[in-house]
């Protein structure tokens, strides 16, 4: 049997050397022969050439290189397409997921589970604004879509290698990890931890950048807030027809009233800001469908290093041939 740990990575020359000793005896004590795929996605700092020399000391690292910044999703996909292991780890090289999960998580696993997620059993590492939108943001999925999603569960879970043919066999290009994962199914088990300090270098997320992670899982995985406008439009429309409604009765008893700007002034300001909003929100849906119908690749490598048998220059990867990449290897 064999283990892959994949890696996404951007900008993170500071953490990989803290990150591979830290890992790579723990990964030796399972006794399982393995490899850690490191994806570079589009690193601006000396994170390649940082991997490419640690890959003289640690020769069971791999690096698939991308010609350019596709996020991290795409980046975690790229390394499930070139990971050959029948189990496959993703986590973050800041140690923040941490690494001596990973022999329990391989005993799990040899007892017939087909995922093993890793729970955070506490947050206190994150900022109090962090824990409580992601919460709710957790909360809210469960709520509005029908895949169970666990909650204070990161990428960071061990697959086998059935679960991850299955996730790269999902065809979207907006890809919300999470949801993918969950919506593979499989008997899974959790083990849960308490999540630590980042070990080294900053963190790559920022407030924008978690808006639209979110806005990529809703959109994704359910269409209750296109649903919601409709109702929201009946509302509407019954308060309209009841003021109507009064107006009517009112003129007919006590006579005709001059209208007040001010109100009429509200009242039109306030359906224009409902029918913007519920544009917006059909716009966010329009736009992934776009998206969707190009067909673009999901990600391109501008370079694999380690894969000794496969000499690539720029290589596209659609989705669809994802599988067929990995087989080749």
């Amino acid at each position: 049997m064999k283990l892959s740990i994949v890696v996404p990575c951007y900008n993170e020359e500071a953490a990989l050397p803290v990150f591979l000793s830290a890992v790579t005896p723990i990964v030796q004590s399972t006794g399982l022969d393995y490899e850690i795929v490191f994806v570079d996605d589009g690193s601006r700092d000396a994170t390649v050439a940082t991997i490419v020399g640690l890959s003289c000391l640690y020769p069971q690292v791999r690096l698939v290189e991308l010609s350019r910044n596709f996020g991290k999703e795409a980046a975690m996909t790229a390394g499930f397409t070139y990971a050959t292991g029948d189990a496959i780890i993703p986590m973050d090289c800041d140690l923040q997921d941490p690494p001596e999960l990973i022999p329990d998580m391989i005993e799990k696993w040899k007892a017939g589970f087909k995922v093993v997620h890793a729970v955070r059993r506490s947050r206190h590492t994150d900022t109090w604004l962090k824990r409580t939108t992601a919460g709710a943001f957790y909360r809210m999925m469960e709520d509005i879509t029908d895949v169970a999603i666990p909650s204070n569960c990161g990428d960071y879970r061990l697959m086998d290698r059935a679960v991850v043919n299955a996730i790269l066999s999902f065809p979207e290009r907006n890809r919300f990890m999470k949801g993918i994962m969950a919506a593979a199914g499989f008997k899974a088990a959790q083990i849960e931890y308490d999540r630590p300090e980042r070990a080294a270098g900053e963190t790559k997320f920022n407030f924008w950048k978690l808006w639209n992670f979110a806005l990529d899982g809703i959109t994704g995985f359910s269409t209750v807030p296109l649903r919601v406008w409709t109702y929201i439009g009946a509302i509407v429309a019954l308060f309209s027809f009841a003021y109507a409604g009064w107006i009517i009765t009112k003129t007919m008893v006590w006579g005709v009233v001059t209208p007040g700007f001010a109100t009429l002034t509200s009242v039109i300001l306030f359906l224009g800001g409902i029918q913007l909003i519920g544009i917006g929100v059909l716009g966010e849906y329009i736009g992934r469908i776009v998206a969707e119908t190009k067909r673009r690749p999901l990600f391109l490598v501008g370079a694999l290093h380690g894969f000794e048998d496969r000499n690539v220059g720029p290589t596209v990867v659609p989705l669809e041939t994802a599988s067929a990449a990995r087989g080749t290897l």
